[in-house]
Protein backbone atom coordinates (compact mmCIF):
# COMPACT_ATOMS: atom_id res chain seq x y z
CA UNK A 1 0.00 0.00 0.00
CA UNK A 2 1.56 3.11 -1.16
CA UNK A 3 1.84 6.00 1.34
CA UNK A 4 0.95 3.66 4.18
CA UNK A 5 3.34 1.95 6.57
CA UNK A 6 2.73 -1.21 8.51
CA UNK A 7 3.14 -0.89 12.23
CA UNK A 8 2.49 -3.80 14.56
CA UNK A 9 -0.14 -5.26 12.36
CA UNK A 10 -2.13 -2.05 11.98
CA UNK A 11 -2.16 0.22 8.99
CA UNK A 12 -1.09 3.77 9.87
CA UNK A 13 -0.72 6.71 7.51
CA UNK A 14 2.74 7.62 6.38
CA UNK A 15 4.01 10.74 8.11
CA UNK A 16 6.47 13.14 6.67
CA UNK A 17 9.31 14.24 8.85
CA UNK A 18 8.92 17.67 10.61
CA UNK A 19 10.42 20.51 8.64
CA UNK A 20 10.91 23.97 10.25
CA UNK A 21 9.54 26.96 8.33
CA UNK A 22 11.42 30.25 8.69
CA UNK A 23 9.43 32.91 10.61
CA UNK A 24 9.89 35.40 7.77
CA UNK A 25 7.90 33.17 5.45
CA UNK A 26 4.91 33.16 7.83
CA UNK A 27 4.96 36.87 8.78
CA UNK A 28 5.51 38.20 5.27
CA UNK A 29 3.10 35.84 3.60
CA UNK A 30 0.93 37.73 1.08
CA UNK A 31 -2.74 38.07 2.09
CA UNK A 32 -5.52 36.74 0.00
CA UNK A 33 -7.50 39.63 -1.58
CA UNK A 34 -11.07 40.05 -0.22
CA UNK A 35 -12.53 42.32 -2.84
CA UNK A 36 -12.59 46.10 -3.05
CA UNK A 37 -14.10 46.84 0.38
CA UNK A 38 -13.64 43.66 2.37
CA UNK A 39 -16.11 41.80 4.54
CA UNK A 40 -15.76 44.23 7.47
CA UNK A 41 -17.09 47.19 5.50
CA UNK A 42 -20.14 45.17 4.42
CA UNK A 43 -20.79 44.08 8.00
CA UNK A 44 -20.86 47.74 9.07
CA UNK A 45 -22.66 49.24 6.07
CA UNK A 46 -25.58 46.80 5.87
CA UNK A 47 -26.98 47.35 9.41
CA UNK A 48 -26.41 51.10 9.07
CA UNK A 49 -28.31 51.21 5.78
CA UNK A 50 -31.14 49.13 7.25
CA UNK A 51 -31.49 51.42 10.29
CA UNK A 52 -31.47 54.53 8.09
CA UNK A 53 -34.16 53.12 5.79
CA UNK A 54 -36.41 52.17 8.74
CA UNK A 55 -35.90 55.59 10.36
CA UNK A 56 -36.74 57.52 7.18
CA UNK A 57 -39.47 55.34 5.65
CA UNK A 58 -40.85 53.24 8.51
CA UNK A 59 -41.27 49.50 8.69
CA UNK A 60 -42.94 48.05 5.58
CA UNK A 61 -46.29 46.41 6.32
CA UNK A 62 -46.42 47.79 9.87
CA UNK A 63 -49.65 49.70 9.33
CA UNK A 64 -47.97 53.02 8.62
CA UNK A 65 -46.09 53.12 11.94
CA UNK A 66 -43.03 55.32 11.53
CA UNK A 67 -40.58 57.01 13.81
CA UNK A 68 -41.11 60.76 14.18
CA UNK A 69 -39.10 62.69 11.61
CA UNK A 70 -37.45 66.02 12.39
CA UNK A 71 -39.28 69.13 11.20
CA UNK A 72 -38.46 69.92 7.60
CA UNK A 73 -38.86 73.54 6.59
CA UNK A 74 -40.04 74.47 3.12
CA UNK A 75 -37.36 75.21 0.55
CA UNK A 76 -38.25 78.93 0.53
CA UNK A 77 -37.72 79.38 4.31
CA UNK A 78 -34.30 81.03 4.25
CA UNK A 79 -34.18 83.26 7.35
CA UNK A 80 -32.40 81.74 10.32
CA UNK A 81 -30.62 82.85 13.49
CA UNK A 82 -30.18 81.91 17.11
CA UNK A 83 -32.47 84.01 19.33
CA UNK A 84 -32.31 84.79 23.03
CA UNK A 85 -34.38 87.07 25.27
CA UNK A 86 -33.62 90.74 24.75
CA UNK A 87 -31.39 92.12 27.48
CA UNK A 88 -29.40 95.33 27.41
CA UNK A 89 -29.20 98.17 24.88
CA UNK A 90 -27.62 96.20 21.99
CA UNK A 91 -30.25 94.09 20.27
CA UNK A 92 -29.52 92.00 17.18
CA UNK A 93 -31.40 88.66 17.36
CA UNK A 94 -33.61 88.52 20.43
CA UNK A 95 -37.25 88.25 21.54
CA UNK A 96 -38.93 91.17 23.35
CA UNK A 97 -42.32 89.56 24.00
CA UNK A 98 -44.84 87.24 22.36
CA UNK A 99 -45.33 89.45 19.27
CA UNK A 100 -42.11 91.50 18.98
CA UNK A 101 -38.53 90.47 18.26
CA UNK A 102 -35.28 91.80 16.81
CA UNK A 103 -33.77 90.11 13.77
CA UNK A 104 -30.52 91.29 12.20
CA UNK A 105 -30.78 94.53 14.19
CA UNK A 106 -34.30 95.30 12.93
CA UNK A 107 -37.26 95.46 15.33
CA UNK A 108 -40.15 93.36 13.99
CA UNK A 109 -43.77 93.28 15.15
CA UNK A 110 -45.66 90.13 14.16
CA UNK A 111 -48.51 91.66 12.17
CA UNK A 112 -51.19 88.97 12.44
CA UNK A 113 -51.36 88.64 16.26
CA UNK A 114 -51.46 90.52 19.56
CA UNK A 115 -49.73 88.94 22.57
CA UNK A 116 -49.96 89.87 26.26
CA UNK A 117 -47.64 92.65 27.43
CA UNK A 118 -44.60 91.89 29.57
CA UNK A 119 -43.14 95.39 30.01
CA UNK A 120 -46.33 97.13 31.24
CA UNK A 121 -48.98 94.45 31.94
CA UNK A 122 -52.40 95.49 33.26
CA UNK A 123 -52.54 92.61 35.78
CA UNK A 124 -50.54 89.67 37.14
CA UNK A 125 -52.29 87.14 34.89
CA UNK A 126 -51.31 89.17 31.79
CA UNK A 127 -47.68 89.27 32.99
CA UNK A 128 -47.64 85.48 33.50
CA UNK A 129 -49.27 84.77 30.13
CA UNK A 130 -46.93 87.28 28.45
CA UNK A 131 -43.90 85.47 29.87
CA UNK A 132 -45.21 82.15 28.50
CA UNK A 133 -45.90 83.71 25.08
CA UNK A 134 -42.36 85.18 25.02
CA UNK A 135 -40.81 81.80 25.82
CA UNK A 136 -42.92 80.08 23.17
CA UNK A 137 -42.05 82.61 20.45
CA UNK A 138 -38.37 82.20 21.37
CA UNK A 139 -38.67 78.41 20.98
CA UNK A 140 -40.56 78.70 17.67
CA UNK A 141 -37.98 81.05 16.13
CA UNK A 142 -35.12 78.77 17.21
CA UNK A 143 -36.73 75.65 15.70
CA UNK A 144 -35.35 76.31 12.24
CA UNK A 145 -35.55 78.46 9.11
CA UNK A 146 -38.53 80.79 8.68
CA UNK A 147 -39.86 83.40 6.27
CA UNK A 148 -40.71 87.04 6.92
CA UNK A 149 -43.69 87.90 4.72
CA UNK A 150 -45.21 91.33 4.10
CA UNK A 151 -48.08 92.55 6.26
CA UNK A 152 -51.29 91.13 4.79
CA UNK A 153 -53.93 92.84 6.95
CA UNK A 154 -55.11 94.98 4.02
CA UNK A 155 -53.81 98.26 5.44
CA UNK A 156 -50.72 98.25 3.24
CA UNK A 157 -48.63 99.49 6.16
CA UNK A 158 -45.06 98.20 6.43
CA UNK A 159 -44.38 99.86 9.83
CA UNK A 160 -46.46 100.56 12.93
CA UNK A 161 -46.59 103.87 14.84
CA UNK A 162 -43.56 102.82 16.92
CA UNK A 163 -41.40 102.28 13.82
CA UNK A 164 -41.45 98.48 14.05
CA UNK A 165 -41.52 96.48 10.78
CA UNK A 166 -44.85 94.72 10.40
CA UNK A 167 -44.24 91.17 9.16
CA UNK A 168 -45.98 87.79 9.17
CA UNK A 169 -43.60 85.03 10.27
CA UNK A 170 -44.16 81.67 8.57
CA UNK A 171 -42.51 78.25 8.42
CA UNK A 172 -43.43 75.83 5.64
CA UNK A 173 -46.30 78.19 4.77
CA UNK A 174 -47.88 78.15 8.26
CA UNK A 175 -47.99 81.29 10.42
CA UNK A 176 -46.06 81.10 13.70
CA UNK A 177 -48.48 83.72 15.01
CA UNK A 178 -51.39 81.35 14.40
CA UNK A 179 -49.53 78.71 16.40
CA UNK A 180 -49.45 81.11 19.37
CA UNK A 181 -53.16 81.84 18.90
CA UNK A 182 -54.00 78.12 18.75
CA UNK A 183 -52.08 77.57 22.00
CA UNK A 184 -53.94 80.41 23.78
CA UNK A 185 -50.83 82.59 24.07
CA UNK A 186 -51.97 85.33 21.66
CA UNK A 187 -55.07 86.60 19.85
CA UNK A 188 -55.65 87.43 16.22
CA UNK A 189 -54.88 91.08 15.47
CA UNK A 190 -58.11 93.07 15.22
CA UNK A 191 -56.56 96.49 14.78
CA UNK A 192 -56.44 97.17 18.53
CA UNK A 193 -55.18 95.57 21.73
CA UNK A 194 -57.58 93.38 23.64
CA UNK A 195 -57.63 92.91 27.41
CA UNK A 196 -55.86 89.98 29.05
CA UNK A 197 -57.19 90.67 32.56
Amino acid sequence: MRGMARHRGNVVPFRRPFRAVPLRAVVNRPRRPRGKFGITAIMVALPLATFTAVFLFGIPGAGGVTLPAPHRAAAHDSETAYFDRCNGPVRVNCVVDGDTFWYGGEKIRIADINAPEVSEPDCASEAALGARATDRLLALLNQGPFTLAANNDGSGRAYDKYGRSLRVVTRAGASLGETLVDEGLAEEWKGYRGSWC
